[in-house]
């Protein structure tokens, strides 16, 4: 990234600072890239909407629910903005607390919010106040886990919807799927189910 880019980037990102003060973090910058931290996250609608209608970040390129099991608050939602005039990126995060597992839908900001927080829901469990059709978009209506979650076996659980989806653990035969780094040809480095005797 130029050096030009990244004082843009930063420009940006201290526009929207100025405008928002103790709502949003001081900026971490990393490798050219600018996060912000919203510390009210009931202001995040508000805060993405200026920074698409003020700062050109037309663009949510991708919307992600990360889990940091062990540590409180366990979620956070990652915003990742870009402008197409502007040519630059900006990150924006909110913590979210299990007990409270909710944000508000960015999806009146930018439509493409729309699947991204349905997958946030359905893999994660986070919640989207006000959005439009808040539903499983992978897993089936009705089913009980957030498979992204940390705690979720790798194996599956057993449901007890017969006849809706496989119902039992998934066999891993051998284990869990992991690559065996120093092997002389990548076929056999490619991750697979390996015995773990």
């Amino acid at each position: 990234m130029s050096d030009a880019s990244i004082e843009k980037t930063a420009k940006l990102a201290n526009d929207l600072k100025a405008k928002f003060g103790d709502l949003l973090s001081e900026i971490y910058e990393f490798r050219g890239e600018c996060t912000l931290v919203v510390n009210d996250n009931t202001k995040i609608a508000e805060i993405c909407n200026y920074a698409k209608s003020e700062l050109g970040f037309d663009c949510l390129t991708d919307l992600s629910g990360v889990d940091h099991l062990g540590e409180e608050p366990r979620f956070s939602v990652v915003y990742e903005l870009y402008g197409l005039t502007n040519k630059t990126y900006l990150r924006l995060k909110v913590l979210v607390e299990e007990e409270n597992c909710e944000v508000p839908s960015v999806e009146k900001v930018w439509k493409t919010a729309d699947w991204h927080e349905r997958e946030a829901y359905d893999m994660m469990g986070i919640r989207f106040t006000n959005h439009p059709d808040l539903r499983r978009i992978l897993m089936w209506e009705g089913y009980p886990y957030f498979p992204l979650r940390k705690d979720f076996p790798l194996e599956g659980k057993e449901t007890e919807l017969p006849d809706v989806a496989f119902t039992e653990k998934a066999p891993l035969e051998g284990g869990p799927f992991v690559t065996s780094p120093g092997q002389p040809h990548t076929t056999l480095r490619e991750p697979r189910a390996r015995s773990v005797d």
